[in-house]
């Protein structure tokens, strides 16, 4: 999923870029306020982690203004302050979570897995599909109970697909949750991966449909 990370502590963003990278997120680094409402007023993301201390523009403006956009993207905001008048504030303003500073890694990856799945109306970690199981937390797949080798980016495809049972998702929604502003992108890269997870699903009953000149398939695999 791609994920803009709005964090003005260079430590800290390394940390949690490099943890969400490594399960495999596209994430996206503004280091000011001006620049996050620059940023989401032009780009699209399934999530946004929003520092509340920021420069110049604090995150609560930053957050009315996307609010204001009527954007839906979920935020969590990040803040040094648990004081209940900022949290009911930052609620009240459209944010959908609140984790307060020093956090574990581990409970920001789980919130975030938790708002993923919430703005894609799954109430579980798993998703199973015929024979497959796709472990959001673990960020593993299985068929048969049998873990698959995939690639991060594979893994990222599949689990879209998953998510968006039943619907046709194009080639430009694929990069954009693959790839953020620094690394290249192309249609001829999604193909590749399309390319790759056919050949390991070939024995899952799990099928990728192309549908022409819109995107890709999955739908509920029979039994």
């Amino acid at each position: 999923m791609r994920i803009l990370l709005v964090e003005d502590d260079a430590m800290l963003a390394e940390a949690v870029t490099r943890a969400l990278t490594q399960s495999a997120h596209a994430v996206d680094c503004a280091r000011s306020g001006e620049e996050a409402d620059r940023v989401l007023a032009t780009e699209q993301y399934d999530l946004v982690l929003l520092d509340v201390g920021l420069p110049k523009i604090d995150g609560f403006e930053v957050l009315r203004r996307l609010r204001a956009r009527r954007s839906t993207v979920p935020v969590l905001m990040l803040t040094a302050n648990d004081a209940p008048e900022d949290v009911v504030k930052g609620l009240d303003l459209g944010a959908d979570d609140y984790l307060t500073k020093p956090f574990r890694l581990s409970e920001l990856e789980a919130r975030v897995r938790a708002l993923i799945r919430r703005a894609n109306a799954s109430v579980s970690s798993e998703i199973v599909n015929g024979r497959l199981r796709l472990d959001m937390a673990g960020r593993r797949l299985y068929c048969d109970d049998q873990p698959l080798e995939l690639s991060q980016r594979e893994l990222a495809v599949i689990e879209l697909l998953l998510l968006r049972e039943g619907k046709v998702v194009t080639k430009q929604q694929i990069i954009d949750h693959l790839y953020g502003w620094e690394d290249a992108s192309s249609s001829n890269a999604v193909e590749v991966f399309i390319h790759r997870l056919r050949r390991k699903l070939e024995h899952s009953g799990v099928s990728i449909t192309t549908v022409r000149g819109m995107g890709y398939l999955v739908e509920k695999a029979n039994g």
